[in-house]
């Protein structure tokens, strides 16, 4: 079974093969012209031309001297053209094979080729509108006045004459500050202001030795060295540039603006 199986399987490849070529045999594409032969084998009839007259020499006679000239007889029947019929194809035979048709439409391409159409040419871009330019108005100069610069704060040096106790505490207290020793002088004066309270010039140098540690306390001592001082204008007037001074350490410059203002009244 296997055998006839295989026997099959080989002989039908050869079968379609041998049917396709009987298929396929098709007579050759007829060609006209230069006696080929045609299909079956058979040459186009060709017609025999006639027969061409003598031509007859003129005679020409003493008398004439003219020369008298007369076409040549079957002249038309060798010149003028002979249409022939086309033979017509056998049944289920076209003109010409699917090949040459391909070479034919080849051939007209080439004969009449296709040319690109243009390109179309770009469109020109709008020119661009220049914008009236606006006219400066010359704008009259504003003159900043300058500001004021403050003077640089220098303490009061010149005092009224003190008590001798006091006056001994406060030599002592200078005598620390020099020396680098501000809380011994500060406590000496904070004595001394307990001797007398109502000492401008006590608080006046506690704010002095306080400006730089402790500007918040420094302001509020000047401001009671400015209150104690009614009858001494110059120590009043350094209480108020003590406390724009503490102010000015504590960024307010307002605050200080203002007390340079009461200062100056002095």
């Amino acid at each position: 079974m296997l055998i006839k199986r295989l026997f099959l399987l080989c002989s039908v490849p050869v079968i379609i093969t041998g049917c396709a070529e009987l298929i396929d045999t098709q007579p050759p594409a007829p060609v006209y012209g230069n006696g080929t032969p045609l299909y079956n084998n058979k040459p186009l009839p060709q017609e025999k031309p006639a027969p061409v007259a003598e031509q007859t020499k003129p005679v020409v006679t003493e008398e004439t001297t003219a020369v008298t000239t007369a076409p040549l007889k079957g002249s038309q029947s060798v010149t003028a053209p002979k249409e022939l019929k086309p033979e017509p194809l056998p049944q289920g035979q076209a003109m010409l094979t699917p090949a040459q048709e391909q070479e034919l439409a080849a051939l007209q391409q080439q004969q009449h080729p296709v040319f690109p159409e243009a390109e179309s040419e770009p469109e020109p871009k709008p020119r661009p509108v220049k914008k009236p330019v606006p006219e400066v108005v010359p704008q009259p100069e504003v003159v900043v006045p300058p500001t004021p610069v403050a003077a640089p704060f220098q303490p009061l040096d010149s005092f009224t004459p003190l008590s001798p106790v006091v006056g001994s505490l406060v030599l002592a207290a200078n005598e620390d500050h020099q020396k680098g020793n501000v809380d011994s002088a500060t406590t000496t004066l904070e004595r001394a202001t307990r001797i007398e309270p109502r000492n401008a010039t006590l608080y006046y140098k506690l704010a002095l030795l306080k400006l730089k540690s402790k500007p918040s306390q420094a302001e509020d001592l000047a401001k009671k060295s400015a209150q104690l001082a009614a009858n001494d204008p110059a120590l009043k007037k350094h209480s108020w540039l003590l406390v724009a001074k503490a102010r000015e350490m504590q960024k307010d410059l307002k605050g200080a603006e203002e007390a340079r203002n009461k200062a100056s009244k002095f």
